[in-house]
């Protein structure tokens, strides 16, 4: 069987980096096939591929300012061939799910997301005061095509994983299409459950609008407590600005010192609607608790301090065995409302309550989210696609 693996661009290793990953460790025989590829950015398991980049590789600054080609995105994906694969596997975030394949290929996607700035978070991207005049003129003129081709893209894939019940439902939404969840892995045993408590709250994100720190440093000015960010990006000015003297934003930090701070934090602060969310469970892996917005991937692995109504999902995601112990040990607070009133009254409720939360309870939580188990359930959900491919769909 000869496999394509797809990723929207190769530049840096985050999260879906992480996962395509493990993609590349099950078929390590595979061609790679991405947008734009930095060599020397992406980990050896990765490099060690065939990489094979589209036409936007060859575009002036394509390395470090490919999103301004956005509208050149589905031209290129498609301009791949995989006539002579078997099975094609897309990890995507943006367009790489929209690659096309012959009736004979069977076509597999791991979605993080569908693509968040044309869809739900638009404005969130290209409000007034976050993007250029000509930025947001662009975006509203292209916005409607990209969300057609969105759609209608879709029709090639065999089947959908999602990586929590919160995409699927997006993936519900949009495209009208059901998926699999299956949770990304955590690098869990890298981490220690640690008692220090320093007496600060962290915040650990890129600084782009649609992660709301800014909530987070309006709660800190407010009620004077310390606050320490790590993390860069495109709002960085503007919350340097708005920072107290009780707030201490880090920049970029190595991953060592991002453990230390985990361990040394009194609890994570999470104001943001994530997808899934590698951070809070990184923040548990550590022992600590998390107050979180209750929107998005938090509500599917911060198990609530105060009791919320039963999740309408039937089953549990992919590979997830049953927790017996969710109510009787929580790992976090939720706020409902992205107010700053909202979130205060979380820190009071954890503040008032901090004897509730066990750093080796909390940390056992996030066990489940292991590599090993990504991995193997993964290999599992492919090779079940690839044999009902198979059989519905003869060549």
């Amino acid at each position: 069987m000869k496999v394509a693996l797809v990723h929207d661009w190769l530049i840096s290793m985050r999260g879906g980096e992480r996962c395509f990953e493990v993609l590349c460790e099950l078929f390590p025989d595979a061609d790679v096939f991405t947008l734009v590829h930095r060599k020397g950015h992406v980990s050896p398991v990765i490099e060690k591929h065939s990489i094979r980049t589209s036409f936007i590789q060859r575009l002036p600054l394509s390395s470090t300012h490919y999103q301004y080609y956005l509208a050149l995105f589905p031209l290129a994906i498609r301009s791949f061939a995989f006539h002579d694969y078997d099975l094609v596997i897309s990890s995507s975030h943006c367009v790489a799910k929209g690659l096309r394949v012959p009736d004979n290929v069977c076509h597999v996607a791991y979605i993080y997301t569908p693509m968040r700035y044309i869809w739900d978070q638009f404005d969130a991207y290209f409000a007034e005061g976050r993007a250029g005049r000509l930025t947001r003129t662009v975006m509203g003129l292209l916005r409607r095509p990209l969300q057609r081709w969105d759609v209608s893209s879709n029709e090639g894939v065999y089947r959908f994983v999602a990586i929590s019940e919160h995409v699927a439902r997006r993936i519900r939404s949009y495209w009208g299409r059901e998926a699999t969840v299956l949770y990304p892995p955590v690098d869990w045993q890298s981490f220690a459950a640690s008692n220090q408590d320093e007496g600060f709250y962290l915040l650990v994100s890129a600084l782009v609008p649609y992660k709301r720190v800014d909530l987070a440093i309006q709660a800190a000015n407010r009620m004077k407590f310390p606050l320490k960010i790590i993390g860069t990006g495109q709002d960085e000015k503007r919350l340097r600005q708005l920072a107290g003297p009780s707030v201490e934003l880090l920049g970029w930090q190595p991953d060592s010192e991002i453990r230390q701070h985990y361990a040394r934090c009194k609890a994570l602060l999470f104001p943001g609607e994530e997808d899934f969310g590698i951070v809070p469970l990184e923040a548990m892996a550590c022992g600590k608790p998390v107050i979180a917005y209750a929107r998005g991937g938090a509500l599917e692995t911060v198990v609530s301090l105060v009791p919320r109504e039963p999740s309408a999902r039937k089953e549990r995601a992919v590979g997830m065995p049953p927790r017996a112990s969710d109510e009787q040990y929580p790992t976090g607070v939720f706020f409902d409302e992205q107010k700053p009133e909202s979130l205060i009254n979380a820190v009071d409720i954890f503040e008032r309550h901090r004897d509730r939360f066990d750093p080796e309870r909390i940390r056992a939580h996030v066990e489940p989210f292991d590599r090993k188990y990504f991995k193997e359930h993964m290999r599992k959900l492919i090779e079940t696609s690839w044999e009902d491919f198979r059989r519905t769909r003869p060549c």
